[in-house]
């Protein structure tokens, strides 16, 4: 009944709805023009590219906590997950430490790891519990506005990029 409400409120309040690729092309482009501005001229796709390599993942994660806190509704999100923690997990003491876990970009492995050596065994299968329902695997969406994919130079041009951006050289695979 709850899911057929909201599915009710979205088709009569579109404007509720926001698009991830949208905001993130318009973060994009602010970086772009503040680092461009520090520089001195135009870094053109060069920013755009740094942002989408260093901040892609972590603005994905904090759209996709607005989403389930029911704040902001991200279109290429699961509809259901909208509003998910005020439904599901609202008297769970676990789910803030959880959270806080999640916002820095950690992962279930990482949660879980931490969580067996703070929680009691019955809190420990809550904790697995959150994280299944939560499904932060869910939320991995390709960044549609890169543009690595018009890069003709390939990995050449990229190890470039990570080198001027700070990043260690990966080591080539065996």
């Amino acid at each position: 009944m709850l899911s057929s409400m909201l599915g009710q409120f979205l088709e009569t309040f579109p404007e509720a709805q926001m698009s991830l690729q949208r905001f993130g092309q318009e973060e994009a482009q602010r970086f772009k023009w503040i680092q461009s501005e520090k520089e001195g001229r135009d870094l053109g796709d060069q920013a755009i590219k740094l942002w989408v390599l260093q901040h892609w993942n972590g603005f994905l994660r904090q759209r996709w906590i607005e989403h389930l806190q029911g704040k902001t509704c991200w279109i290429e999100l699961q509809k259901e997950d909208f509003g998910l923690l005020q439904r599901r997990f609202r008297t769970s003491p676990l789910i803030n430490a959880i959270l806080d876990r999640l916002k820095v970009l950690k992962e279930n492995l990482d949660i879980i790891l931490w969580a067996q050596d703070v929680f009691s065994r019955s809190e420990m299968q809550e904790v697995l519990d959150i994280l299944e329902e939560l499904d932060v695997n869910s939320c991995r969406i390709r960044c549609e506005f890169d543009p690595k994919k018009e890069l003709a130079g390939g990995s050449k041009q990229w190890a470039e990029l990570f080198r001027e951006s700070g990043f260690p050289e990966a080591s080539p695979r065996s």
